[in-house]
């Protein structure tokens, strides 16, 4: 599905996509949504467009890695790894169901342009006409505050970069040349933006297992395949606007969503196969309060304590049935109850999976530009 077009998804399919999302990450059952892969989706776009995309599910096969199954979906490693804990990267198992979160609360703010969510480690370009968005996912900063927020536009585009190694870097690694040119040690890829803050670059990577990963200097990695779709669709002027918040709450059909990305520091250890230690916002309960305005009786509050534990980052459902609404309704009443297993995925055959050995590795990947 290489740059397939889909329609928004529908009220009644959201739904029942959402309660599958919400039953797969918070308990233990599972059901087959799609096992086909997709790559750099374009999304429709209408002006009360909230969420974009379908969640899914792969069935690896033997000599399958998650690494692989992150690129061949379009889905970021720590992205992929947040939704199968259970999972491990180098081996998942002939048979085993992967999660694939390809589900998204889209950033607010101005739909024009570029917007980098780092830590949602999304990429979303809203092409002129305002009818369609396109999603990627990407690699960021190795240190918290390594890529400046706010905006700024595209000034250049190049083909085949040369990178002209910064001071800092030949400092930590002094056996770097001046310059290195194109070719298959080259960090900058095949294509770069050259953006309007010097020194900071949108571009390609010649190490793709580090896209969903803290790995950069500052500059944003795309996978090949997704910085040469977009290198050709997006002209020089058009804006760059980057984000950091990592709660966003939206009402759709009368239902309202959370989502909630890792921090910096859990992206690392989810990215280094360790345990995510929980950080809850401080401010979650204030946040949703205020979203949920006159609603706020509604607010299941278990969903969102554990939506604040877990981090899941796709947008969950955290609204209870209006009072005196009926499963006949088709409302949120079928939504499936939180469950403190702290079970992520399972078999197509509903039992869980195998965990991971404990000594398991995680993919490496060294910071680049």
């Amino acid at each position: 599905m290489n740059g397939s077009f889909r329609q928004a998804t529908s009220r009644g399919a959201r739904r029942a996509a959402f309660a599958v999302l919400a039953s797969c990450l918070l308990t233990s059952s599972l059901l087959a949504i799609s096992s086909q892969a997709a790559r750099a989706e374009t999304f429709a776009l209408a002006a009360d467009t909230e969420i974009v995309g379908t969640p899914g599910f792969y069935v690896a096969k033997t000599d399958d890695t998650l690494l692989d199954v992150a690129r061949d979906n379009d889905l970021g490693y720590a992205q992929l790894m947040t939704s199968n804990r259970d999972l491990d990267p180098w081996r998942p198992g002939d048979g085993h169901a992967v999660f694939l979160p390809n589900v998204y609360l889209l950033p607010p703010g101005p739909r024009k342009g570029i917007v980098i969510d780092l830590l949602g480690q999304r990429l979303y370009y809203f092409p002129p006409g305002g009818k369609t968005v396109e999603s990627y996912p990407i690699g960021a900063g190795a240190e918290a505050g390594m890529t400046p927020r706010g905006t700024t536009k595209v000034v250049g585009k190049v083909v085949k970069p040369a990178w002209y190694v910064p001071k800092s870097i030949r400092e930590e690694q002094p056996d770097l040349p001046a310059m290195v040119p194109p070719g298959p040690d080259n960090p900058l890829g095949e294509y770069a933006f050259r953006l309007g803050w010097p020194s900071y670059l949108i571009h390609g990577t010649n190490k793709p297992y580090g896209i969903g990963r803290n790995v950069s200097h500052g500059c944003i990695h795309l996978y090949p395949e997704d910085i040469e779709k977009l290198f050709h669709e997006v002209p020089i002027g058009t804006p760059v606007r980057v984000t950091d918040d990592p709660m966003r709450l939206a009402w759709v059909d009368g239902e309202l969503y959370l989502a909630l990305a890792p921090t910096h520091a859990q992206i690392e250890e989810i990215s280094q196969n360790q345990p995510m230690r929980p950080s809850v916002p401080k401010d979650l309960h204030a946040r949703v309060l205020a979203a949920a305005g006159a609603q706020a009786n509604r607010i299941d509050w278990h969903a969102v304590d554990e939506i604040g534990r877990r981090r899941p980052g796709m947008p969950i459902a955290i609204t209870l049935a209006p009072e005196g609404a009926g499963e006949g309704t088709g409302g949120v009443a079928e939504l499936p109850r939180i469950d403190t297993s702290g079970a992520v995925a399972s078999s197509m055959s509903g039992d869980a999976p195998e965990n991971p050995p404990q000594d398991a590795a995680a993919p490496s990947a060294n910071a680049a530009p």
